[in-house]
Parts: structure tokens; C-alpha cells; sequence
């Protein structure tokens, strides 16, 4: 989403790169690129203002230090300033109360039911012992998805689909979690419009009934500014406590992400990319600035790693590969794992300095599907013993999976230089040279 925007701001601080020093006529220059690249990225034009004029008058403020070069102090301001625009410090959700009770609201289509999924998903990886509540009484297909969602994270989902009355079932909701000793209740409101005066009247009593500990905003943020126009109206009725932005793996401007806590003066605390129940990170505004300016995200690179990766197989995966014993059993454990991380384009763009390099290239989670098939079709002896492919066993994988002979022979021989790799790594870790190249 931010891919236009950091190319925009790269062109406008490399005015700065090269110069011996900061001074009013090359800041001006830049100011007025970045003011741009801002207001074409779709924030705030008042915003946009703001947040340069305070980068202009630290630029000038700040002496430069002989071993930084005017750009890299630059991106450095640009870097705190925009990491301030968008909240600062990361914000926690109030979780508290017995139970635990989150209100998510907002308006139809912004993704509220899926995100409620991957809240519950979240929170139950932590230990909590969660209920997620069917409330939108309007749309059948609702509770449907709820439930599939709910099935899919395992956590049990409340529902009655012949009530009429919101407030009814999240009351009857509340008193069963209590009974079953859920500690946290997830209540996946109806979509409405602002402009709806009915269904904003609903919601507040819907929230006035359950007093929830803490109630989330769902915006799309391909909409952009409409979705900080409609946070700053539904904030009015509702006084929400934090923003959750779904599809940020889209291709608009995003200039919603950048403006939104700066007009409604809430925290933005979740964002979320891609249907999977996995694919929900934790708001660090920080990380996000960093990402822009293209500068990486390895925090979150490693979290996410954290979490998909099963300790136990990683223990027997290492294990293995110390025996230089690897196989294409554990290869493809592996590449689930991965998988389950996200999308791979976006895993990449966490890592400094390939922005710019995966930008242009065609790759995503369907890439490893030639992969999964070849594999898929060897047998269990050619999995463990990949030496044993020969010409007709090729031929054979490489029909069986639907690709060709010259796919089959390259990730044999990938998959052969990566276990010399491993080998040769384990030789030298035994022998104590790994540990002193390290020093």
C-alpha cells in the first residue's frame, strides 16, 4: 500500500543526499516533495502541512553531526516525525473485567467479522479462553462466517440466529460466557452507515448494555480519507477507544493510516493484511514509519516468525539438520511454516533494503505451489533419499505434478546446495570455526 509513497519520499530526501550540509534553500526543496508525496498518498492536506513544517524547522534547528550526511539526518526526522503522526508508541486493548468485553464496529465491508476471527485467533495463542458473539442480526451469512471462522481458530461462537434483538443476544452472550468461564468476549457488530440513524442508535445501545472494556473502529483502509471522515463521525456516537486498519495488502494510497490518528485522536492498534486468521499485527508506529522510508522491519519480521514456527518441530528440524539428515519431508514442513507467516512479498519488505527489489516482482504464497506439487509427488523413500531420483523418476514427479523435467532438476539441485550448505556449516561449527567467525 505505501509502495508509491516511499518511492515519493525517496526521490524528494535524495535532493538532500550528496550536499555538504543542511540549508534553507535545499530543506525548502525537499519539504515542498515530501509535502506532496504526502497529499498525493491521500493524507490529510492540514496534516500534510503540519507534519512539514515541523520536519523543516527540526531540519534547520539541528546541526549536523560530522559523521551523518544531511539525507541521512533527514530521513531521521521525517522517520520520528511521521512515527509521532501516527501515535507514537504502540497501544495495547484493554483486556481487564470478568469477563473481558470488545466491541468491534464499523461500517459494511470494512472486514469486522474476519478481523474478529483473527482477534480471537490472537488472543487465544496468549492462553485466553475466548467467545466471539454473532450480533449482526441483519445479514445471515454473518453468523455463518462467524462460525467458520470460530471452527477454523477453535474458539466456541455464540449465536441466535432467530433473535431480532442485538441487544438481547449480546446480554444472553455475556451471561454464557460467564456461566462457561470465558474470560473474553469478542461482539461482532452489524456494518452500518453514519449516515443511518436507526442502526447508530442500535450500537449505542448496544454498547450502553454491555459497558465493553473496549470498543474497536474496523476501517477499510482502501477508502481512504472517507474512512478517516467516517472514524471521526462514528467516534462522535460511539467514543471508541482504538482503530483497527484491515487490507493494508491492497493497493491504494494509504494516506487513511497516516491522518486517521491525527483527526480522531485515537491509536490506531491493529492492522491487518490478507484473509488469513495469522495475518494481524500489533500497530507499532515506528515499525510502519521505518517501512515507508523503506528502511525495514526486522521486529516484526521475527514476531511473526515466532508465532507460526512450532518449537517443537524447529527442536526436531534442528536436530536433523545437525545430523545432515534434512530431507524434503522437512522442507516442506518448513514451507508451511513460512506460509503461515503471511505473504511472502510483504515478509521480504520487512527486511531492509528490499523494498525497492521486490517491488516489481510477481511473487506471493501461490509461488510455492509448483514446489508443494513436485514434492508432493515423490514417494516417501524419494523424499528422504532424493539421491535416488533418476531420469525416470523425474519424469514421472514431473507429470505427476503437472510441471516439466527442467522445474524438477532445478529444485533438486536447490535443495542439493542447501544441504551442502548445511553440512559444511555443521563441519565448521564442530570444529569450533563457526563460533570464532562470529567473535
Amino acid at each position: 500500500m505505501f509502495e508509491n509513497l516511499q518511492d515519493k519520499l525517496n526521490k524528494a530526501i535524495k535532493t538532500l543526499k550528496g550536499q555538504g550540509r543542511i540549508t534553507e534553500i535545499n530543506v525548502a526543496a525537499t519539504i515542498k516533495e515530501v509535502r506532496r508525496a504526502l497529499t498525493d498518498a491521500d493524507v490529510n492536506y492540514k496534516v500534510a502541512k503540519d507534519i512539514t513544517d515541523r520536519i523543516r524547522e527540526k531540519a534547520l534547528d539541528r546541526k549536523v553531526l560530522i559523521s551523518v550526511e544531511p539525507g541521512q539526518l533527514f530521513v531521521k526526522i521525517v522517520q520520528e516525525e511521521l512515527t509521532e503522526l501516527m501515535g507514537g508508541e504502540a497501544q495495547g486493548i484493554n483486556i481487564k473485567g470478568e469477563p473481558a468485553v470488545i466491541l468491534i464496529a464499523g461500517l459494511q465491508g470494512s472486514g469486522k467479522t474476519t478481523f474478529s476471527g483473527k482477534l480471537a485467533a490472537y488472543l487465544k495463542k496468549q492462553g485466553r479462553n475466548v467467545l466471539l458473539v454473532a450480533a449482526d442480526i441483519y445479514r445471515p451469512a454473518a453468523i455463518d462466517q462467524l462460525k467458520v471462522l470460530g471452527e477454523q481458530v477453535g474458539v466456541d461462537v455464540y449465536a441466535e440466529p432467530e433473535n431480532k434483538d442485538a441487544v438481547a443476544i449480546v446480554t444472553n452472550a455475556i451471561s454464557q460466557a460467564r456461566k462457561t468461564g470465558k474470560k473474553i468476549v469478542i461482539v461482532d457488530t452489524a456494518g452500518r452507515l453514519a449516515v443511518d440513524e436507526v442502526m447508530m442508535q442500535e450500537i449505542e445501545a448496544v454498547k450502553r448494555a454491555i459497558s465493553p472494556t473496549e470498543t474497536l473502529f474496523v476501517v477499510d483502509s482502501m477508502t481512504g480519507q472517507d474512512a478517516v471522515n467516517t472514524a471521526k463521525t462514528f467516534n462522535e456516537r460511539l467514543n471508541f477507544d482504538g482503530v483497527v486498519l484491515t487490507k493494508l495488502d491492497g493497493d491504494a494510497r494509504g494516506g487513511a493510516a497516516l491522518s486517521i490518528k491525527t483527526v480522531v485522536n485515537k491509536p490506531i492498534k491493529f492492522i491487518s493484511t490478507g484473509e488469513k486468521m495469522e495475518a494481524l499485527d500489533v500497530f507499532y508506529p515506528d515499525r510502519m514509519a521505518s517501512r515507508i522510508l523503506g528502511m525495514g522491519d526486522v521486529i516484526s519480521l521475527v514476531e511473526r516468525a515466532q508465532q507460526a514456527f512450532d518449537e517443537d518441530e524447529a527442536k526436531r528440524i534442528n536436530a536433523k539438520m545437525r545430523k545432515n539428515q534434512f530431507d524434503f519431508d522437512d522442507f516442506l514442513s518448513q514451507l508451511q511454516q513460512i506460509k503461515k507467516m503471511g505473504n511472502v512479498k510483504d515478509l521480504l519488505g520487512m527486511i531492509p533494503g528490499m523494498g525497492k527489489m521486490v517491488k516489481d516482482l510477481d511473487i506471493d504464497n501461490d509461488s510455492f505451489k509448483p514446489i508443494e506439487a513436485i514434492i508432493g509427488s515423490m514417494t516417501p523413500k524419494e523424499r528422504q533419499r532424493p539421491d535416488i531420483i533418476d531420469g525416470s523418476r523425474k519424469k514421472r514427479i514431473a507429470t505427476g505434478s503437472g510441471t516439466d523435467i527442467q522445474q524438477v532438476n532445478n529444485l533438486l539441485k536447490q535443495f542439493d546446495e542447501m544441504r551442502k550448505m548445511m553440512k559444511k556449516m555443521n563441519t565448521m561449527q564442530a570444529s569450533g570455526k563457526l563460533n570464532k567467525m562470529m567473535r
